[in-house]
Formats: C-alpha cells, structure tokens, sequence
C-alpha cells in the first residue's frame, strides 16, 4: 500500500526524474507554457510553486537554493526579477494546468501548464 506516499514514479528511476523535472521547471519559467502529460504536469506543479516561493523570499540562500535545481542563470535570473515581482500579492496557486486532447501517437493525455498571471505574447 502507498500510504503517505507522496510524489509520481512516472515508472522512471530517480535521477532520471530529478532530471526530468529540472528541465521542465527550465522550460515553463523561460517559456512561461509548456505542454506535457497530465501526470508531468500534475507534478511539475509541485516543483514550479516551490520555485517560486523561493524566489518571493528573495535572500542569497534562496537564490542558491533555487540554482541548486535549475542550474541555469538566465532562467534563476527571470525567476527572481520577472516572475517574483509579478507574484508577490499572491500567497500560492501560481500555476494553471489546461486538459487538451490526447496525444495522436500513443493516446496520452495532454496538459498545458502556465503561469496564472502570464504576459500574452
């Protein structure tokens, strides 16, 4: 039994999850939208509001923290300036998550992720 058994295994090991998350948290905080499975998109969640909590809080620890898992500069320096600011009246619920359909090869579900307050292109 999964009892208090948090998180998706995604049937990957862990590093290829950890790696798996890091670059999709790379990609939705540069491109402010990304498609993915329900089940990436429902975790990614997770790690994207931890983001940017971190970078609300603004202080040398948390940028280090936050470039621990990113270890990319220009995406940690969009998180602090861009991505902090616009979310600082807001307590939580950062993202959005959109169903659209299947996707046509293997019938996965598919998700758009965005940001809540999202510049329109």
């Amino acid at each position: 039994m999964r009892h208090r058994k948090t998180g998706r295994k995604l049937n990957r090991t862990s590093a290829h999850r950890n790696a798996m998350f890091r670059n999709l948290v790379n990609q939705l905080i540069q491109h402010e939208r990304i498609c993915t499975t329900e089940a990436k998109a429902k975790e990614l969640r997770r790690f994207a509001e931890k983001m940017i909590t971190l970078a609300k809080r603004g202080d040398l620890h948390a940028w280090r923290s936050v470039f621990s898992v990113l270890r990319d500069k220009e995406a940690t320096q969009k998180l602090f300036k861009d991505l902090a600011a616009r979310f600082a009246g807001r307590v939580g619920g950062y993202t959005h998550i959109y169903k659209v359909q299947a996707r046509k090869g293997d019938g996965a579900p598919l998700a758009h992720i965005e940001f809540t307050e999202r510049t329109k292109p």
